[in-house]
């Protein structure tokens, strides 16, 4: 089976770029440099070259409203960066292990799908649950903090 990892979609990112507003309303936080302890660009799915400045915002990584439909922190390259994917992001996931969790079509967390996996069995275990009909998408997310780091579709 294939799978396809996905960045945020690159009009999201151009705006922010813009200054839109983020989820709550907010301007993009501009950070003058990456603190040298990985920046991880949502968009272009790799970490912000070392001294280069990027976007703090808030995302909602989902179409709709519900209860399950987190928002929280993400960094993004401030200068235009191509957008990443679709596979597997090694330079971009650098850490031990991640949060991955299944959610169904109208966006809500598949229970018993989520949990810490370590980063070189990301891929296998988002096969495993793209064998279940109920997954409709996946997201790896920060063990440590629950930031959306990426989504991952059937493909």
């Amino acid at each position: 089976m294939q799978i396809r990892f996905r960045p945020i979609p690159t009009a999201l990112a151009q705006a922010w770029r813009n200054g839109a507003a983020d989820v709550y309303g907010l301007a993009p936080e501009h950070v003058a440099a990456s603190p040298g302890n990985g920046t991880p660009c949502r968009h272009c799915m790799e970490q912000v070259p070392e001294g280069e400045p990027y976007l703090i915002v808030a995302h909602r990584p989902f179409e709709g409203l519900n209860p399950y439909t987190e928002s929280g922190p993400i960094f993004l390259c401030a200068a235009e960066c191509a957008a990443g994917g679709p596979d597997f992001p090694a330079g971009f996931l650098r850490s031990k292990q991640y949060i991955v969790r299944g959610y169904s079509s109208d966006e809500r967390i598949v229970y018993g799908t989520g949990g810490v996996v370590p980063t070189g069995e990301i891929e296998a275990r988002c096969r495993e649950l793209f064998t279940r009909d109920e997954i409709a998408f996946i997201h790896i997310r920060s063990a440590s903090n629950n930031c959306f780091h990426c989504r991952v579709e059937r493909g």
